[in-house]
């Protein structure tokens, strides 16, 4: 086997879209409160919620997309703005693999909303999406990550604050132009301790960022937390044009030197990795998300996050396994650049005849530490394996049977070396399950012999 050790500059792979976009409304209910909006989640309080998610066909309720699963944001709206104006948020964030649930409740002018309940909601309705992926039957069932990120605009990022409060179920919360809220969004932030994201407009005079946006990122007591100001940024221009919004920051904001386009821009350039971090449990996200804090033209940023090390190692054993030593709670790992799905484990089996420049991300408690690139040569020492296989469509698995007694590892990876599944063979025969597999072509290898193209369907 061929072995380099070099520095390599990762690519910004959350700048490809992967997916499409299903939709499916559902509403959720909590039998201690009253009210809300919808129908159709039992007795109590009805929350009613559109759901965006990645899928293969765009649509109504079409299959979520099976590989890998997906992790949630939770999103509160503004005040008198429906869950339609931030078309933007979804139509960027789901392609890359996230599942987006926007709360429709405490949408009216009149009666004015419950801050509170509103609150209460967007936390509910982040564990209610988690719990999905156990739920047979479900759209969700077994493709939820148990990873969320409850993020709101204006009332809805005040919201999000009453949310996060002594939360221990979310893994950080984004506030875009956050306010003020009653209860006071201010005054629970010193219950906030997970990683947080506040984004503001320096021309916001709807929610003027000294009376909104920095006591509440102030008052956070997270080590890691991040304030973004836009210069020239407006209130509304973190959603599409919405007339109820866009009324309001006319008789107050002032000096707004952006277009609507621009200020999306410069959210999202900081927001995917900030999210690839949280969610992903991506260290070298962390670093591009820190890079972009420096890089993003018309922003003036701060932040307590503290920066990845270069720590971790990675070893291999001449044949096809790498893995890494350093003890971490999360790992990820990459091929020439891309983030390998499903890669999560602190070992990686490659395909034999799959090369490449290989890394990992590995999240500890004490912070994040990533390798060196190792570069791997295809086509590496192989040995034949003489065995037969079928794909069983009815019991959705492939079977393996063996000439002769074997050990060793067989691994189902797809076109691009993702692992698909991998199982331990112990005898003459192994049935392997495939529920996580789609129609298609995948490299089925066995031992260290060289893989081959099978076909599922």
């Amino acid at each position: 086997m061929k072995k380099t050790l070099l520095l390599f500059v990762l690519a910004p792979f959350w700048a490809f879209s992967q997916f499409q976009i299903g939709h499916t409304t559902l509403t959720f209910n909590d039998p201690t409160r009253n009210g809300g909006f919808g129908s159709g989640g039992g007795p109590g309080r009805q929350i009613q919620t559109e759901v965006y998610y990645p899928t293969y066909t765009a649509g109504e309720n079409t299959p979520v997309a099976t590989f890998p699963d997906f992790p949630v944001i939770v999103f509160g709206h503004g005040f008198a703005m429906g869950w339609d104006a931030y078309q933007n948020i979804w139509e960027h964030l789901v392609p890359h693999g996230y599942i987006m649930a926007f709360v429709r409740t405490e949408g009216s002018l009149i009666p004015a909303p419950s801050h509170g309940d509103f609150g209460q909601d967007l936390a509910l309705v982040s564990t209610k999406m988690l719990a999905l992926d156990a739920v047979v039957g479900s759209l969700f069932n077994g493709k939820v990550k148990q990873k969320s990120v409850i993020m709101g605009h204006s009332m809805g990022g005040g919201a999000t604050m009453l949310a996060a409060a002594n939360n221990a179920n979310i893994a950080g919360i984004v506030g875009l132009a956050p306010a003020e809220t009653n209860p006071s969004a201010i005054g629970v932030c010193a219950n906030i301790s997970v990683p947080a994201l506040i984004f503001s407009g320096s021309s916001d005079g709807v929610t003027p960022p000294a009376e909104h946006h920095l006591p509440i990122y102030q008052g956070i007591t997270s080590t890691c937390k991040s304030f973004v100001s836009i210069t020239g940024g407006a209130h509304c221009y973190f959603a599409n044009s919405n007339f109820n919004c866009d009324f309001g920051e006319s008789t107050s904001s002032q000096g707004i030197s952006v277009t609507r386009a621009e200020q999306q821009q410069k959210t999202y350039a900081i927001l995917d990795p900030w999210l690839q971090y949280v969610l992903g449990q991506d260290c070298f996200a962390l670093n591009a998300f820190q890079s972009s804090l420096n890089t993003t033209t018309g922003t003036i940023n701060q932040t307590t996050c503290a920066a990845s090390g270069m720590n971790a190692t990675i070893y291999f054993d001449n044949m096809y396994t790498l893995w890494t030593t350093t003890p971490g709670l999360a790992y990820q790992w990459y091929v020439n650049g891309q983030i390998m799905q499903g890669e999560t484990n602190d070992t990686l089996v490659i395909p034999v005849d799959f090369g490449g420049d290989f890394s990992v991300s590995v999240l500890a408690a004490n912070g994040c530490d990533t390798s060196s690139f190792i570069t791997i040569q295809g086509y590496i020492s192989t040995t034949t394996m003489d065995y037969q296989w079928f794909y069983d469509k009815d019991l959705n698995e492939l079977q393996l049977t063996f000439k002769n007694p074997t050990t060793g590892t067989v691994r189902l990876s797809d076109l691009l070396g993702r692992t698909v599944t991998h199982h331990l063979v112990l005898a003459n025969q192994v049935n392997i399950p495939c529920q996580n597999a789609v129609k298609g072509i995948y490299l089925l290898q066995v031992g260290n012999s060289r893989s081959q193209r099978i076909l599922l369907d």
